[in-house]
């Protein structure tokens, strides 16, 4: 999961992504490499690993938690520490396997630096995942959002899909035009578009899950998840 931005609704599409998954089920397994901005616990993680139904320790759900709400990388030169790609591979593989299929959230977008010469997209290629992309609906997403599959065509990566995600209550005028024009850049059709959900129901992962469900419909979960288990 990366998104062509911070704040887009990366931790929210996870959320219910992972209900989701539950539901039909599956036990997902969720994974967020590094979390910066705890204050002083790292609040996405915990969304995640309650929205999956607690499958593994909540301390397994996150590797680097940091204070300081910035980069990964300048995050943890703040504290001394360093992020190694080897052990978010390690920590990946031990957790996928725990469950059916895991869930990773990266921090901002796919250029944001982990460490030198790290960034989002090289820990998307170490794990060999699939790559989903959250974009907001406001004005310039068509750019941002053909900016991040351009990046993640060059890397070699896999391209789950798009999913704009209404970030405001108001709708703009633009917002009809976006999927057509993002297909019409990159080739890939935007999944659908999740309506704006009011704050206290963003980590609410049924309701998230019920929102998801509906924007983009059977078929693109079946895409995302697989078939329901009997």
């Amino acid at each position: 999961m990366t998104g062509t931005d911070t704040g887009v609704g990366k931790t929210m599409v996870s959320v219910a992504l992972l209900r989701l998954a539950q539901r039909r089920g599956l036990t997902p397994i969720p994974f967020k490499p590094a979390e910066t901005g705890c204050d002083p616990h790292p609040a996405d993680a915990r969304a995640l690993w309650l929205a999956a139904r607690r499958p593994v320790a909540e301390a397994d759900v996150v590797l680097y938690a940091f204070r300081l709400p910035a980069a990964p990388a300048q995050a943890a030169a703040a504290e001394g520490a360093r992020i190694d790609l080897q052990s978010i591979a390690d920590r990946a593989s031990a957790l996928a396997a725990k469950g059916d299929l895991l869930i990773v959230e990266g921090a901002g977008g796919l250029l944001v630096p982990y460490a030198a010469g790290v960034t989002c997209a090289d820990i998307a290629a170490r794990l060999q995942l699939p790559v989903l992309v959250v974009a907001r609906t406001a004005l310039g997403t068509i750019n941002h959002t053909a900016l991040t599959l351009r990046e993640a065509e060059r890397a070699s990566l896999e391209i789950a899909g798009v999913i704009l995600n209404r970030t405001t209550e108001t709708q703009g005028p633009h917002e009809g035009g976006n999927a057509e024009l993002i297909a019409n850049l990159t080739g890939h059709w935007p999944l659908g578009t999740l309506a704006w959900l009011p704050p206290q129901l963003a980590h609410d992962a049924d309701a998230a899950a019920d929102a998801l469900a509906t924007s983009i419909g059977e078929s693109a979960v079946e895409k995302l998840l697989g078939s329901p288990r009997p």
